[in-house]
């Protein structure tokens, strides 16, 4: 934390010790920002989510209703802070918060930084040791800079349309917002990085990644397919692009991943099936030989894995080495014993709903391990602590709040 920062109240839930000298002001919205922003706030930051007096931002309903349970599950372990950033007694406020803080995270449209008065020479003037995280749909300068950036257009422009969906099917979206929550993760690897660099130098730093940036990374293999070799990949359904038999596969009573990903796992399927006739058979005994052979391979297993259920068939598949896995409907997820064991599915207690269950941080750490201990708070609700943790006493902030600046 800044040298001039003071200690959160002690009475704020502690979500773990592993950030807890991090202060963070969050000043993002939707998603990829608060992504990035709830990673800190898990790991026990005090993560400040700045927010806009109601009436003063037209679009802070994008993420849906403050009870619902996408922003529930974005902001918990948050304190709030209502400030008018557009007025000049509001953004001396942010800045003299900015002088206490690790880092500030912001996904505007690159242009809205400068036009505040909060870009990153402005946040330096104020505390040279800060890191100014940006988020955009496009990046902070080039062409596309002042464009506003959602998750499917960056899905369409990073490529992963074109290669997700059936053969013919024409481009589909990922079911879930992977370029958004992807630009999250890439932003805080990049402010850890930052902080790390400044144990060494002292000094802050600009951190800049994309949702466009994010979903063609994510990409991976796909786009190197393309760079390196030159070939387009194509819509390929349930199949990996080189490994035969990999994907899905119907039962008497529904539907399983398989995916045998060497020659050894192919052996071992074809002792599963009761057909070791096929093991060393020419056209189907190596990964080049089955991908040449890719419809044969699956039509001479549909109607064998169409005899038996799900169950049976992953028990058998399990007994002799070949991955495979059932295909849930999220109810299912939440169900099996795996995940259970995990704790991904994590409870708190919000005011006004009772118990809330939210999706818990994917990470574990031995000692200092994340945690979900508050909900959401109330817009503004945390002002009065927060701004009297840099000098304001209870006059000057319910002044402020008449004035309209909280």
């Amino acid at each position: 934390m800044s040298a001039t920062a003071q200690a959160p109240a002690a009475d704020r839930p502690a979500a773990s010790t592993a950030l807890a000298n991090l202060r963070i002001l969050d000043l993002t919205r939707v998603r990829a920002g608060p992504t990035c922003c709830r990673i800190f706030a898990d790991f026990g930051a005090d993560v400040i989510k700045v927010e806009a007096p109601d009436g003063v931002d037209p679009n802070e309903s994008m993420s849906g209703a403050r009870d619902g349970y996408d922003m529930l599950n974005l902001h918990r372990n948050k304190r709030s802070l209502s400030l008018n950033l557009k007025r000049k007694e509001g953004l001396e406020l942010f800045l003299k918060l900015v002088e206490t803080a690790d880092v500030v995270v912001e996904n505007y449209r690159p242009d809205v930084k400068a036009r505040l008065g909060i870009d990153y020479p402005a946040l330096k003037a104020r505390n040279p040791r800060i890191i100014l995280a940006s988020i955009s749909g496009f990046g902070q300068d080039g062409p596309y800079a002042r464009r506003a950036g959602f998750d499917q257009i960056a899905q369409g422009m990073g490529g992963l349309m074109w290669v997700t969906g059936l053969p013919g099917q024409g481009p589909v979206r990922a079911g879930a917002a992977v370029a958004d929550s992807t630009a999250g993760l890439y932003a805080a690897t990049g402010i850890l990085v930052a902080l790390r660099e400044r144990d060494v130098s002292g000094e802050g730093q600009w951190v800049q990644t994309s949702l466009l940036q994010a979903q063609i990374a994510l990409c991976d293999f796909q786009a190197a397919r393309y760079l390196v070799e030159g070939v387009v990949p194509e819509q390929s359904g349930n199949d990996h692009p080189y490994s035969t038999p990999m994907g899905v596969i119907a039962t008497a009573d529904g539907f399983i991943n398989l995916a045998v990903g060497g020659d050894g796992q192919w052996r071992d399927l074809c002792r599963a099936i009761q057909r070791s006739d096929l093991a060393e058979h020419p056209d189907y005994a190596t990964q080049p030989q089955r991908l040449a052979h890719r419809a044969q391979v699956w039509a001479l297993l549909t109607p064998i894995f169409a005899a038996d259920t799900s169950a049976n068939w992953l028990q058998r598949l399990e007994e002799v080495g070949v991955p495979a896995g059932p295909i849930y409907r999220m109810d299912e997820v939440f169900e099996d014993p795996q995940v259970k064991h995990l704790g991904l599915a994590r409870s708190v207690t919000h005011p006004r709903l009772g118990e809330v269950t939210l999706v818990g941080q994917p990470i574990g750490l031995s000692r200092t391990p994340p945690a979900v201990v508050a909900p959401l708070s109330d817009k503004g609700a945390d002002g009065d602590a927060i701004l009297a943790e840099i000098g304001l006493d209870a006059g000057r902030i319910a002044a402020l709040r008449a004035e309209g600046i909280l």
